[in-house]
């Protein structure tokens, strides 16, 4: 009988060990909630102290959904810091003579992700500050900083053609979105893309009908086919313009067609064609276009969990690790590689796919996510929290602590799919001491509960530490 009582309270014992533990008192707040505990992880720690409060499951090996854009985020930020810009670089070729260019202009890419419409003009001012009124040649698009995957969109779910779904690409533009307005007018429906790109078509099958902007009449149905937009259905005349963004086309075909529209209405005589090739050797420099700080970048990606901009700052990565050209399995040991110089990850406990989220493969455990936020709390401290979002206040969670105690307390990072639900980051006590937090739910009713845990998880250390 001995032998068998010590048998099981070593199995306990054994249990607890492997398992972690949580303070009687947090435990006792999240016992109702019908989730299986295997199923979860939680790992609480005062920043200001080197033993954990709370430690559930931590080691264990989960699907981080959007939370690992905190790896790939804090990674570029210290390999690249806050004050990194891509930069698109500007070249030609032959020689420019009384206003002429008698040769190709040359376009660089870098990754930028964040280029767009509104940068076309000050790239068509560059050009005409070189006394460039006419260009003989062609436009080169020179994308060779990456080799990656042609595809539009990733394909994770049903909604393929949604802005989420974007794939990267080393000439990004507009995000790879096509944007079409829809404008009810009269007793006709207007339908316009919102830049010159040729390279899709839109059909329209809209009936204007009266009645009010409701139901059925409210938006447009819309459907792709190949690199066409069809707009179909009924859409009252009572309805405001409407905005329907897909991914449907190559991102530099789009920037291509925007850059030649706005050079042919800014005066320079252009009548060439767009060339995908490397830039020439002989090719001279003109000037450089440089995105936003680095800082911004990366706090669009976690408040707004932009998957795009993650996968381009993953790849962007792999070219400062391991050179021209970027790829995926580059970017990833990119990663890896920085956030192991500190520590930061449990060994073999970690992979990550493509930085953003959308991944059934992805793994990473509650530990390694709870070592990073403390790194760089202690390395960056509020300037790194404010990149994250606010609760209550901004990002993914500007609804979710409106009415709580947590309101501006909360500076977190979300992730969720199907079967997962997790939030990780930060949350200040009532002592006004922060502490990590970081809530891992991998299972089949996450999505009814797993908020709910997450959330009474947060509140407990916001009200009682």
């Amino acid at each position: 009988m001995n032998k068998i009582k010590f048998f099981l309270l070593t199995l306990l014992f054994s249990i607890s060990l492997f398992s972690g533990t949580l303070p009687y008192d947090l435990e006792e707040k999240i016992s109702s909630i019908p989730l299986n505990k295997n199923n979860y992880s939680i790992f609480i720690q005062s920043t200001n102290n080197p033993i954990p409060l709370a430690s559930w499951h931590v080691h264990k090996k989960r699907s981080p959904a959007s939370v690992i854009k905190i790896l790939t985020t804090y990674s570029a930020l210290m390999e690249l810091g806050y004050d990194y810009h891509w930069e698109t670089k500007f070249y030609h070729t032959g020689t420019i003579k009384r206003g002429v260019l008698r040769g190709d202009l040359v376009v660089k890419a870098s990754g930028d992700p964040t280029l767009k419409t509104r940068d076309i003009d000050s790239i068509v001012a560059g050009i005409k500050s070189q006394g460039i009124r006419r260009i003989t040649g062609n436009i080169i698009l020179d994308k060779s900083i990456f080799r990656i995957s042609s595809r539009n969109n990733s394909g994770f779910d049903k909604n393929k053609y949604s802005p989420y779904n974007a794939m990267p690409d080393a000439l990004m533009f507009n995000q790879r979105k096509s944007t079409v307005c829809v404008a009810p007018h009269g007793r006709k429906i207007y339908i316009d893309k919102d830049v010159p790109d040729l390279s899709y078509n839109v059909i329209n099958k809209l009936k204007i009908v009266n009645g009010s902007c409701r139901g059925s009449r409210a938006w447009p149905r819309v459907s792709v086919r190949k690199n066409n937009i069809i707009f179909s259905g009924k859409l009252s005349r009572h309805c405001p313009n409407r905005k329907v963004c897909k991914v449907i086309t190559k991102p530099h075909l789009s920037f291509y067609y925007t850059l030649k529209k706005k050079i042919q209405k800014s005066g320079i005589k252009y009548n060439g064609r767009m060339k995908l090739r490397k830039t020439p050797k002989s090719a001279k420099y003109l000037f450089s276009h440089y995105s936003k700080s680095l800082e911004e970048i990366i706090s669009v990606t976690a408040k707004k969990s932009n998957n795009l901009f993650a996968r381009q700052i993953m790849l962007t990565l792999g070219v400062t690790q391991y050179g021209v050209p970027g790829t995926l399995q580059k970017g990833r040991n990119g990663v890896e590689r920085i956030l192991k110089r500190h520590h930061i990850l449990e060994e073999g406990r970690t992979f990550i796919e493509n930085g953003s989220g959308l991944s059934r493969i992805s793994k990473v455990t509650a530990q390694s996510l709870g070592n990073l936020l403390l790194d760089a709390y202690h390395n960056y401290g509020y300037r790194w929290m404010q990149t994250l979002s606010i609760a209550g206040v901004d990002g993914t969670i500007r609804r979710r602590f409106k009415y709580s105690s947590v309101f501006g307390r909360a500076w977190m990072k979300t992730g969720t799919i199907r079967g997962v639900a997790n939030i990780a980051g930060y949350v200040e006590g009532a002592s006004g001491e922060h502490y990590v937090v970081v809530v891992l739910v991998n299972d089949k009713y996450s999505r009814k509960y797993g908020r709910k845990l997450a959330n009474r998880v947060i509140e407990w250390v916001a009200d009682t530490q």
